[in-house]
Formats: C-alpha cells, sequence, structure tokens
C-alpha cells in the first residue's frame, strides 16, 4: 500500500473513533440506548432523573415543523409571516365548545379548534350537526379543528345520540372479543367516516393505554390486554384510519398504568421507569411509526421522569417524546380545567413552555391573557409560539383544511 493511501485511512480511521466517541458520550448524556428486541422497547443506562432541574431539556434539539407534516413546512411558515401575535396565541387553544354564542366567539378570538361533547349533540339531527360545523367554518379565518371524544364503550359523544349513528360505538375490549384487529379495522372505519359526514376532523382516541386489571381507573376505555396487543392496537387504529380525513390522537402519554382519575384529584404515578419503557412506551412507538398525527399528555406526575409537574406541563415528559420516540406530529395536553392542573394558575404557561402545541381548556380568555403576558415579559418567547403554530398550520394543511 502507498504512504498516500496509508495517510488517508489512518485519517478517516482517527475520524471515525472520535465520532464513535462522540456518539458513546451522546448516549449516556441522553441515558437510553435502544436494545435490538423487535418486541418492546428497552433502554440501557436509564437517567437518573429526579436530579435534573424540571424545566432542563434531556436534550437541547431545537424543535422544527419538518418530520411528519414537512410536505407543508412552507406553505405554513409563509402563512405564519402574515399572522399577528394574537391570532396565534389563539392558534393554541382547543376550546371546549360554548352553551351559546359560539359562532360569535370564535369569530372574535379565533380558536385553534373547538373540542364537543355529548350535550353538544344532545337530540339534534344530522343535519343540524353538519349546519353547525359549517357555520363555524364559515367565520373562522383559518379553517378550525373540530374535535370530539369518540373511543367507543363508555365515551361516545357522538354516537350516544341514535339520531346520528345506529348504535354506540364498542369499546376496544369489546370489539377485540368479538372479532379481534380486523373488527376494529373495520370499526374505525365506521367510525371515521361518520365522524367526516358530520363535519368532525379530529377524534380524541384511541386509548393505548395499557391496562390488564379490572380494578384500573383506565380500564374500561382500554383493550385489556398486554403491551404486544395494545401495540398492534395502536397501530391497527392509525393506519386503518387513513385516508379517511379525520385525525387520531394516541394518549395518555406517557401510559395511564393504575392511576386515579385526574378530573378530581392529582395521580401520582411511582412506576419505575424501566416499567413504563417496557410496558407503557411500545403502544405508542407502534402508534407513531404508523402514522399518528397527534398525541394527548396526561396530567399524572410521573415520578421516574419528573416528580415535579403533571407530565401534561414536564419539559422532560416532552422531550422523550420527541426525542426518544421521534415523534413530529401534534402534542396536546389533556384538559387544563382537570382538578389535577385547574389549580395552577401558571398551568398554561408551563404547558406552552414544556413543548404542548394545543392547549385544550374551558377558560379561554384567562388562558390567553396569560399566554399574551408571558410573551410580552419574556417567560415565553414568541419564536416557541411560531413553532407551535407553525406546526399546527402545516398540520391543518397537510389535512386538506387549507
Amino acid at each position: 500500500m502507498k504512504k498516500g493511501t496509508i495517510g488517508i485511512c489512518s485519517l478517516i480511521l482517527a475520524i471515525l473513533a472520535i465520532v464513535g466517541i462522540k456518539t458513546i458520550y451522546f448516549s449516556q448524556e441522553k441515558g437510553m440506548i435502544e436494545s435490538n428486541s423487535e418486541s418492546h422497547l428497552t433502554y440501557e443506562n436509564i437517567l437518573n432523573l429526579e436530579n435534573k432541574d424540571s424545566n432542563t431539556s434531556i436534550t437541547q434539539n431545537e424543535e422544527t415543523i419538518s418530520g411528519i407534516f414537512n410536505a407543508y413546512e412552507q406553505k405554513a411558515n409563509q402563512k405564519l409571516q402574515t399572522m399577528t401575535l394574537d391570532e396565534k396565541i389563539s392558534q393554541l387553544f382547543l376550546v371546549r365548545f360554548p352553551n351559546s354564542n359560539a359562532k360569535e366567539i370564535l369569530k372574535q378570538y379565533q380558536f385553534g379548534g373547538y373540542i364537543f361533547f355529548a350535550k353538544d349533540f344532545k337530540d339534534k339531527t344530522k343535519q343540524q350537526v353538519i349546519d353547525t360545523m359549517k357555520e363555524l367554518q364559515k367565520v373562522a379565518n383559518i379553517p378550525i379543528l373540530t374535535a370530539v371524544d369518540e373511543e367507543g364503550g363508555i365515551v361516545v359523544r357522538v354516537s350516544s345520540n341514535s339520531n346520528l349513528a345506529k348504535s354506540k360505538f364498542k369499546s376496544p375490549m369489546e370489539l377485540y372479543q368479538l372479532g379481534g384487529f380486523e373488527q376494529i379495522e373495520k370499526d374505525t372505519i365506521e367510525k371515521s367516516k361518520l365522524l367526516n359526514s358530520l363535519g368532525i376532523n379530529l377524534n380524541l382516541a384511541p386509548v393505548v393505554d395499557v391496562s390488564t386489571n379490572s380494578n384500573d381507573y383506565m380500564y374500561q376505555r382500554t383493550l385489556g390486554q398486554g403491551t404486544k396487543l395494545t401495540s398492534t392496537y395502536a397501530k391497527t387504529v392509525i393506519s386503518s384510519n387513513k385516508g379517511h380525513k379525520v385525525s387520531y390522537t394516541l394518549k395518555h402519554f406517557p401510559g395511564y398504568g393504575n392511576n386515579i382519575d385526574t378530573h378530581t384529584g392529582t395521580a401520582i404515578d411511582k412506576r419505575s421507569y424501566q416499567d413504563i419503557v417496557n410496558n407503557d412506551l411500545p403502544p405508542f412507538k407502534a402508534g407513531i411509526e404508523a402514522g399518528a398525527e397527534a398525541v394527548l399528555i396526561s396530567h399524572n406526575i410521573v415520578t421516574s421522569i419528573d416528580k415535579n409537574n403533571p407530565a401534561s406541563l414536564s419539559k422532560k415528559v416532552h422531550n422523550l417524546l420527541r426525542d426518544d420516540l421521534n415523534f413530529t406530529g401534534i402534542i396536546m395536553t389533556d384538559d387544563l380545567d382537570m382538578e389535577a392542573v385547574a389549580k395552577d394558575d401558571d398551568a398554561v404557561i408551563k404547558a406552552i413552555q414544556a413543548g404542548n402545541d394545543l392547549i385544550i381548556t374551558t377558560d379561554y380568555k384567562a388562558s390567553i391573557s396569560s399566554v399574551k403576558q408571558a410573551v410580552k415579559s419574556g417567560k415565553i418567547s414568541e419564536k416557541t409560539i411560531d413553532q407551535a403554530v407553525g406546526r399546527i398550520l402545516a398540520w391543518k394543511y397537510d389535512k386538506g383544511m387549507m
């Protein structure tokens, strides 16, 4: 071998060695190295998260729009440049549909969307619902998200009205017992077609929490099976829905476990991080890999990740989802008016700082005012607002809404 060739080879080997060292160092800093197991996620060298500040990022990756919606990044950025700060802040909110003056309120505030509950559909005909959705879209400068929790089983906002559906959608557990994943696929397509026909474009489902204990609060809303089958369930729902113009939402990240109802109080999850990685994260990973567009974060305090903050307000939890599960879609909070976080006057600010794109709330006036003040005072940068709104706009373009 010639001297020049030897020199070049030596240089290449030296560079590779340096890169290898840096890669190992990064993996140790991040604290997570994936195994080759296909059945579940297993990370070695788990982070000692309790010793880290709750507002510190696990990694320092710059968040961008690029990813699942990257085909519309340019359009989203162009639209973003035409918007005022007030308009951008309003896009961050998915607001509970009010009892009256919904159209007038939307015309004034221009929210990112409305979320509807069973009372909003009660006794209405299909045409009445369609007309309502059309009227709302007419006054929206940017088309709005129209969201429901249509999980099936005990959570059926739409199909609880016999005018809108022949029967209530069955729970994941019932469907699986009736006909396995083939039945779940058929149900998802039927559900999507119904919601789309009514003008509803976002379903806050499926519940991909793992629960096999009938005493768990979340059990009835889950598949009722272990991690592997729940992962297949997540993949089945997300993939079978594609092409039906309704987005679905994986929930409740990072896994609800056996925790109490956060509607009525604070749930503290004391399970080990390894348990959550092995048992709870795989269904989310499966759904993300199948093309999930949105993930909803719970209000549980998961002590092995962040002992100081509910998951919905935790930067560490969001970084786990973004950086380790490589999720590039929309992250949203559970309802900030739930008892677990309602007493925190800074909840909406913390939610945005943590990395949520979309905030579910009822008290939109106080929430919008808080965010405006936070931007004015420098607690939240306009760049942070732009990143979240840019992703929402790209999503709406991707959905064919814009």
